[in-house]
């Protein structure tokens, strides 16, 4: 890494028990246990903690915000991308994910239209389009009277099976293995995200 992290920087937690200057260490000495673990910690914690605790009492339409999130920030570590700003990135990581993950196999075909009427709908108007309705009943995904259905709730645990997959990918991968280049790459990104600003007061 060509970052200059500074000491408190390296206390910045990037999940519980995993900092900044834990993965540098982890790095350095390619432990790849840890780091699988330290980032797969980091996406429960942000992402499915927060939809699968059912005390939380959360709406399908902000388990499905979150999800979003999640596949848009799980895609940017497999590919090694800093960020979807660039143009077109975002919904090809929507495409990818889909592609993927066998879980997932049942929006094939639908993934433009899921990008642009629930993660684009979501983001920029509050509330999806293009027919697509979220509930927490019933399957996965289904159409019903021309409608596409999602059910947030497993497509939440679903999501938790394609994290699982990608930290055990991570474990058994060879540290200059595609897998774990794009990871430091996209972790170089979250670090250099963890630095203080120049001139902030």
């Amino acid at each position: 890494m060509t970052l200059n992290i500074d000491a408190a920087t390296k206390k910045v937690q990037l999940a519980r028990g995993f900092t900044v200057g834990d993965y540098l260490t982890a790095v350095d000495e390619k432990n790849r246990n840890a780091i699988a673990s330290g980032i797969h910690r980091r996406f429960t914690e942000r992402y499915l903690d927060p939809v699968s605790k059912p005390a939380t009492g959360l709406h399908g339409f902000t388990i499905m915000a979150i999800s979003c999130l999640m596949i848009e920030a799980l895609e940017s570590f497999r590919r090694g991308w800093p960020d979807t700003s660039q143009r077109g990135h975002g919904e090809q990581a929507f495409c990818s994910f889909f592609d993927a993950h066998s879980d997932f196999s049942l929006f094939r075909g639908h993934v433009r239209d899921f990008y642009k009427g629930v993660r684009c709908g979501i983001l920029h108007q509050a509330e999806t389009a293009l027919g697509w309705r979220i509930g927490r009943k019933g399957a996965l995904f289904n159409i019903h009277d021309g409608a596409r259905v999602i059910n947030a709730d497993k497509f939440a645990a679903a999501l938790g099976v394609a994290l699982d997959s990608y930290r055990d990918q991570l474990t058994v991968a060879a540290w200059d293995d595609e897998v774990w280049v794009s990871l430091r790459k996209k972790m170089e990104r979250v670090c250099a995200n963890c630095l203080p600003q120049k001139g902030v007061v």
